[in-house]
């Protein structure tokens, strides 16, 4: 993988994940996720005096399945396996400072292979562990 390039990684034929090498910079606004995703991820770029009119987000219901999940690192570096539905391991990559990890199925692991800060984003609120279920590879 060029340290640049976005990846997506699949497993039985379906997207697990997305990562986010820290030292992509696409040229224009460019979103890593599509449209159909629980959560969009994306890199908007605006010129020096650019602007964006004062806003709200309206109140809309939105029915999801799953819990879609980003994890960027803030500092550190871990080593990241990514399973598919079944929970047959399809790739191993390790992530340092500013790498961003898109979750979208499967199952994931993590080991740390320095002090790690990680910033997390996700539908909330969270339950707790009753909505996860841990597995031995």
């Amino acid at each position: 993988m060029n340290a640049a390039e976005v990846e997506h990684v699949y497993g039985e034929g379906k997207l697990v994940a997305i990562i986010v090498p820290h030292e992509y910079n696409p040229p224009t606004t460019d979103f890593v996720t599509t449209n159909d995703r629980n959560l969009q991820v994306g890199f908007i770029k605006y010129p020096a005096g650019g602007t964006i009119q004062p806003h709200v987000h309206l109140p809309l219901e939105r029915h999801l399945v799953g819990t879609g999940e980003v994890l960027i690192v803030r500092s550190g570096k871990m080593e990241v396996s990514l399973f598919d539905d079944s929970r047959r391991l399809v790739r191993q990559r390790t992530l340092s400072a500013g790498d961003i990890l898109v979750l979208v199925s499967g199952g994931h692991g993590f080991r740390m292979s320095e002090d790690t800060v990680l910033v997390e984003v996700k539908q909330g609120p969270y339950t707790g562990l009753a909505e996860k279920e841990r597995f031995e590879p």
